[in-house]
């Protein structure tokens, strides 16, 4: 998939957006001024922006317990983001859904899901909802290796490829399924294995390159457009923080984390590939992570200082038509 370096730097921006916005949450939920539980995708950031940058604005996405990433690159602005995870009434669900129910149908987002496996059918019913209207859309469902072994994986990816129906599902496979290795976890070998089961295409992407992803995913998006059915993209990524900000993590060592932050960290391997190819200079990156930072802060500030909801509206805008 050809790529202009202004989309490079573009996505660029949009992996520091992404890693910046979770480091604030983690740091806000430290200092318990967010409520429930945070569940961050701190290393992640190229197989999401990989997978969305292949999208239009009109697809759809279903995001899991860890999205923020999938949202903010689906187009959400950080300020409303925050205002949601403090439970404001500014928020994209009016504080109502917090940090795992976060939904904009405007932007294309139908919401993320705190139920492991919970996107499956939402997404396949959008994806016969885009086949029944006669669109050229598509959907894309957001899942961990975790959830790949779950009844729902099976029967989403199975209904999809008998109806050819337009939905490409991308596995964020960050080696653990909460505390359980996934290499202990997962039968065949791998998530994208599965797709020879259903006989549909199944492609394994190295998770930290941004530009891989684009691409494998973007081939998958116009195999669905054209209507030929659903793939399985499986992005071998890797999470920093714990299953949930408070996880001791005593099921791997810092010293994994270290050697991976240290040899495949997303951010820094394209800000190099950048400044080889001469797209963009280390003042440029500078300043760019500068300026989303003071953007970052301004949209807490927004949210830090947005009214919490009235509690006589707890049931407004829970049905369409109540």
């Amino acid at each position: 998939m050809k790529i202009s370096n202004l989309e490079k730097k573009a996505l660029l921006r949009k992996m520091v957006e992404i890693r910046l916005f979770e480091e604030k949450i983690g740091l806000l939920f430290q200092q318990q001024l967010i409520p429930g539980f945070v569940h961050l995708s701190i290393g992640q950031e190229a197989s999401t922006v990989g997978s969305c940058s292949a999208l239009r604005t009109d697809d759809y996405i279903i995001s899991t317990h860890r999205g923020h990433a999938h949202i903010l690159a689906k187009g959400a602005e950080p300020k409303y983001m925050f205002a949601e995870c403090f439970g404001k009434v500014t928020g994209y669900c009016k504080g109502k859904g917090g940090s795992m129910h976060i939904a904009d149908f405007s932007k294309g987002i139908l919401g993320a899901n705190g139920v492991v496996g919970g996107g499956f059918p939402i997404m396949t019913g959008a994806g016969f909802s885009i086949k029944l209207r006669g669109t050229d859309q598509v959907g894309m469902v957001f899942f961990g290796d975790g959830a790949s072994n779950r009844g729902t994986f099976h029967e989403a990816v199975n209904m999809a490829a008998v109806f050819k129906l337009p939905i490409v599902f991308v596995c964020e496979n960050n080696r653990y399924a909460s505390t359980s290795p996934a290499e202990k976890m997962v039968a065949g070998g791998s998530v994208a294995n599965r797709a020879h089961a259903y006989g549909i295409p199944g492609v394994i992407n190295d998770g930290s390159n941004v530009l891989a992803v684009r691409d494998s995913v973007a081939e998958a998006v116009e195999r669905a457009r054209r209507g030929y059915g659903p793939s399985i993209i499986e992005n071998e990524t890797y999470r920093y923080k714990g299953h949930f900000e408070g996880d001791r993590q005593r099921y791997r060592t810092p010293d994994e984390i270290q050697q991976y932050r240290l040899t495949r960290d997303p951010i820094d391997r394209f800000e190099t590939l950048l400044i080889d190819e001469g797209v963009a200079t280390q003042k440029e990156i500078d300043a760019m992570k500068t300026a989303v930072a003071a953007e970052i802060e301004d949209a807490v500030r927004f949210a830090m200082d947005s009214p919490l909801p009235d509690p006589h509206e707890a049931m407004q805008g829970l049905f369409v038509n109540p």
